[in-house]
């Protein structure tokens, strides 16, 4: 697979990952790993980069019972979603330029692009598991929760683990989740919306043509959905880079450390302060996040 240049797979694949105990997407310092369903069967795919940042290209593994064309389109769409290997980011690039604040971030995380989860569900199954919890925490859980709903692929050890498809919760007794670590309350939002899709009530799909205030309306209807939760839907779920998740509190203290402010930033503050970096605030959310995983010990760079 091609990617536009510059392009690191390793800070594309942290900012996805976001704790390095992530056992959805695996990465050992060379390989991205994921199990996906597909076909009616579950893969794993394997993805290492060759090449430079500035002459990247990704090289793709598919192992599986049943490998053919329709597999393998659901896996580079997938990739593509995931990883944003075709995003051109030369307007972000030239911003930041003009920036000398920005200039020293975006250089230094160069080649990171803009993760998205591969379907709305998923990305709305993240959001509700790690409300009201650490990150780290709300990681293992979504760990558990694959482990046990999800598909691994046949020939593997059983430590890849596809995430959950709607289509496999939709009916599940909520109780079932809660053994997992998930509340009552999380366990009903997620096998409803899972129920939805099924029965057609909530179509992922027609979020995606609504602007930013109706789609977050229709999001914040489904049961557990806030506003934090349907903003990061917004920018980790449908792509759209100009949406920094002001309710995030991670991503709030990360941009008051790098902004060197006293105090915390409330709502407001965090929009204002990214007012300069649209269309691309949500762009700097990932470059700060990286930032804190090196901070961690996490992520050297």
């Amino acid at each position: 697979m091609p990617a536009v240049p510059p392009f690191r797979l390793d800070l594309t694949v942290w900012a996805l990952r976001r704790r390095p105990d992530n056992a959805v997407d695996t990465w050992d310092g060379h390989t991205y790993r994921r199990a996906l369903e597909a076909g009616g069967s579950t893969i794993e795919l394997a993805a290492v980069q060759t090449g430079t940042s500035r002459a990247p290209r990704l090289t793709v593994a598919l192992t599986g019972d049943r490998l053919d064309g329709p597999t393998e389109e659901t896996a580079r769409a997938t990739l593509t979603r995931l990883l944003g290997p075709e995003i051109d980011l030369r307007r972000f690039y030239r911003l930041a330029e003009g920036d000398p604040l920005l200039h020293t971030l975006a250089t230094r995380f160069r080649g990171l692009k803009p993760p998205r989860f591969p379907s709305l569900f998923e990305c709305l199954v993240n959001a509700i598991a790690c409300q009201q919890l650490t990150l780290t925490f709300g990681i293992r859980l979504l760990n558990r929760f694959a482990e046990a709903q999800g598909t691994a692929p046949g020939d593997r050890d059983g430590s890849l683990h596809a995430f959950p498809a709607s289509t496999r919760l939709a009916g599940l007794a909520p109780e079932t989740l809660t053994p997992l670590g998930f509340s009552g309350a999380k366990a009903r939002s997620i096998v409803e919306l899972a129920g939805g899709i099924r029965a057609e009530t909530f179509d992922p799909s027609a979020i995606e043509i609504l602007d930013d205030r109706e789609a977050l309306r229709a999001l914040m209807q489904l049961r557990g959905v806030g506003r934090w939760s349907a903003e990061y839907a917004l920018l980790r779920g449908l792509g759209r880079l100009h949406v920094f998740p002001g309710d995030d509190v991670g991503a709030r203290n990360n941009l008051a450390r790098w902004l060197d402010r006293p105090g915390p930033l409330d709502y407001a503050g965090v929009q204002a302060a990214v007012h300069d970096w649209r269309p691309f605030a949500g762009l700097v959310y990932f470059h700060l996040l990286l930032a804190n995983l090196v901070e961690q010990g996490a992520l050297n760079a």
